[in-house]
């Protein structure tokens, strides 16, 4: 696939611009995962169905991930990311209201189509309109943006989920998401629409076929996706477990807030820090030092209760952030232009492959232990695993 075209685009914008919309999918997100897993404990009555959700959940937006590739062939990016980002703004705003178990899970799928496709359109923005400035520099600022965001969401979430109940918050991350189709229609893009040929689903299949096995094929992409597969495996059981952790130590919603918020301090102190040291030093010091320490926390953390682990909760949040800016370096620093829009469907299935398989996993281990925090077990495996990747021979 070429590198796509574009018409026309208003003339201060650059690969910083998409960069800056990492604010508002840092905030709508940060409101929306304070809430959710509490949300889905409402309606399943158990963290370990729960996890089974999540599994199941996350196995349909992995194969929307590898579609992605079928979906850009078919339409221009731009179109894509205007539909998507009112969707998400339309779905979440009737998520919002108390509704019947089976609609929000519909609606929760539906977002989800979105969500992956947003997460995956920005980046690619980012590299288009990189010219000198370079991949480094655009992860750091879209992640430092991201964390701006989210330092303020999960306050705001506990205070609406306090006054209208856990599923009203999902308001906020509606309007969230209607400013940002407006800030990005402000960039005035333009590309060409393309022309929408028949689907022959026997065709699609064995393309997507072959696109996963030349993806693989591209010498480096194999530690490459293990390595985000290790990373984004962390935060699936952090973000899904860290709230139903703390609540069932009796802490309140309040303390789960702050928790939360304070979480995301590494991630701004860290996050400019990261785009410079990395050009001087690496990435590979810093993704083995976030797993490394990772891994002796989580190890901790299966031993511990009341505050010291919630001292850990927001601790481990330093390995993260070191890891943040360059987790998905390893790809773009392998791949041109041409084939990251070809790949990267492929590469973000190691986005969502592990909340397939990490909360089944968790599933199963809290009921062999009788406990969620047995959780903390594969998470200390994980960043062990993670090492022994980066390390490896190539």
């Amino acid at each position: 696939m070429a590198q796509d075209k574009y018409i026309s685009v208003k003339k201060n914008v650059n690969g910083f611009s998409f960069a800056n919309l990492g604010l508002f999918t840092g905030f709508a997100d940060g409101v929306y995962n304070a809430v959710y897993s509490l949300v889905l404990l409402e309606i399943f009555r158990s963290s370990a169905t729960v996890g089974v959700y999540v599994a199941f959940y996350s196995l349909f937006c992995f194969v929307v991930g590898l579609f992605a590739n079928e979906i850009f062939r078919q339409f221009s990016k731009v179109r894509v990311f205007y539909f998507v980002l009112i969707m998400l703004a339309v779905c979440y705003a009737m998520m919002s209201f108390s509704i019947l178990p089976r609609t929000f899970i519909i609606l929760d799928y539906t977002t989800g189509i979105a969500a992956t496709l947003v997460g995956m359109l920005i980046p690619l923005f980012m590299s288009d309109f990189s010219k000198n400035i370079g991949m480094a520099r655009l992860n750091a600022r879209y992640h430092l943006w991201i964390n701006v965001g989210a330092l303020f969401a999960p306050m705001i979430a506990v205070v609406i989920a306090n006054h209208f109940g856990n599923r009203a918050a999902f308001a906020a991350s509606a309007l969230i998401y209607l400013v940002a189709w407006g800030v990005f229609k402000y960039f005035k893009i333009v590309q060409q629409d393309k022309k929408i040929k028949p689907v022959n689903p026997r065709k699609t299949f064995r393309a997507l076929w072959k696109n996963m096995l030349a993806f693989f094929g591209v010498p480096g992409m194999r530690r490459a996706y293990l390595v985000n597969f290790a990373y984004y495996s962390l935060r699936a059981i952090r973000v899904l477990y860290v709230p139903i952790v703390v609540i069932e130590n009796g802490f309140s919603k309040d303390a789960l807030g702050w928790v939360l918020t304070l979480g995301i301090v590494p991630y701004l102190v860290l996050s400019e820090i990261m785009g410079r040291v990395v050009r001087r030093f690496g990435k590979t010091i810093w993704l083995v030092l976030g797993f490394g320490s990772f891994a002796v926390l989580s190890a901790i953390a299966t031993v511990v209760t009341g505050v010291p682990l919630l001292v850990i909760f927001v601790a481990w949040q330093v390995s993260g952030a070191l890891m943040e800016s360059v987790h998905d370096l390893l790809f773009f620093d392998g791949t041109t232009k041409s084939q990251q829009t070809k790949y990267y469907g492929v590469f973000r299935t190691s986005v969502n492959l592990p909340s397939i398989l990490v909360p089944g996993v968790g599933a199963a281990i809290i009921a062999m232990f009788g406990t969620t925090a047995a959780v903390w077990g594969i998470t200390t495996v994980i960043g062990i695993m993670g090492i022994l990747v980066l390390v490896a021979r190539k």
